[in-house]
């Protein structure tokens, strides 16, 4: 069975770049026909971070399409397939099953639904300050999400205990909600931070979740560990056109999608106080946000030249480039630790 699952987790990864890949250009040409682009906030708001970004103007948006659709119509592909062929090989190839995969996958579409109308209203500039969801109404919808998450959980697969590394597991009672809900949103929002530079956001989440892949597969979670495997592959594929000068960027419909699911991978693992660690960089980006905020608001001034704290680097004068390399660098060290840190735990190193 092992074998199997490796060779499955293989191929559909595999197969998930390569179909995200080949459609990637008519995704490119339909953001380019309607004119689906990257709207810069001006100079008199963001005086810094126009000078930064003001060559990114116009560049296409949404590509979080291509991450999300693909995983959707993989899940759903090889589902169907193996009620149709009855045959023992596709059965075995479906991943979409209720304990692991049916949340995610529906907090990743639903989610990315929500950030798919934020990106949409913010390119046409409806609503305020220049376009865009308020900052509450999205809380106030991704909190939605995160409590029909955190409802599954506590009552539809009974669970409510949490795992402490090399301490144990706590049966903590109605407290998983609100604990839940925390990890999802502070995740989902922390993601959104680091999605402000050319292949950032992709290469640091393309670490967490193969983190989190190989921490299902060592829990024997090995449809989780396939659905991250699908999400890498459509990953790598994005990156491949998003790298620096990025053909399209990611946007709300896929930074805030993969954040909520990221979170909820992470809970399903029963890992989440390891996010801190695997996503430490996800903590500064949107820890430099919150100080920024805070020192402006009690009148010590800036703390940062520009948030989040990527954008404060390129104000230093790092290179792009630079940041991005640097922080996929940082990122992978962190997964690796993570993942040593399960190992460890559980005796098998």
């Amino acid at each position: 069975m092992p074998n199997f699952v490796i060779f499955k987790i293989t191929v559909l990864t595999t197969i998930a770049f390569l179909w995200a890949w080949m459609w990637t250009p008519i995704l490119y040409r339909f953001l380019i026909r309607y004119s689906l682009v990257k709207q810069i906030r001006d100079e008199a708001s963001a005086p810094i971070f126009f000078a930064l970004h003001k060559n990114k103007a116009g560049t296409p948006t949404m590509g979080g399409l291509l991450i999300w659709m693909t995983t959707f119509l993989f899940a759903l592909f090889f589902y169907y397939l193996s009620l149709v062929l009855d045959n023992q090989f596709f059965v075995q190839l479906n991943f979409l099953t209720r304990a692991q995969v049916l949340l995610p996958l529906g907090a990743l579409v639903a989610s990315a639904l929500v950030g798919l109308v934020d990106d949409f209203l913010n390119i046409k500039k409806i609503g305020p300050l220049g376009g865009g969801l308020r900052m509450r109404h999205r809380f106030i919808l991704y909190t939605c999400i995160a409590l029909v998450g955190a409802w599954w959980f506590y009552a539809k697969l009974d669970w409510d205990i949490l795992h402490v590394p090399f301490v144990g597991d706590f049966a903590v009672g109605w407290w998983y909600v609100p604990f839940f809900m925390v990890v999802i949103i502070a995740t989902a929002f922390s993601v959104n931070e680091i999605d402000g530079l050319d292949g950032l956001a992709g290469g640091t989440l393309l670490a967490a979740f193969a983190s989190y892949g190989a921490i299902a597969f060592i829990e024997g979670k090995y449809d989780l560990a396939t659905f991250c495997g699908v999400i890498i592959g459509a990953l790598l594929a994005f990156l491949w056109f998003n790298i620096y000068p990025a053909k399209f960027m990611m946007g709300d419909t896929g930074a805030m999608s993969l954040g909520v699911t990221l979170g909820i991978v992470a809970m399903l693992t029963n890992y989440a106080l390891l996010l801190p660690v695997i996503g430490f960089l996800f903590v500064i980006e949107a820890g430099s946000v919150i100080v920024q905020v805070v020192s402006k608001k009690i009148g010590t001034g800036k703390m940062f030249l520009s948030t989040p704290y990527h954008h404060h680097l390129e104000a230093r004068g790092w290179k792009e480039p630079t940041i991005v390399m640097r922080f996929w660098v940082i990122s992978g060290i962190l997964a690796v630790i993570g993942l040593i840190i399960v190992l460890v735990e559980r005796g098998l190193y």
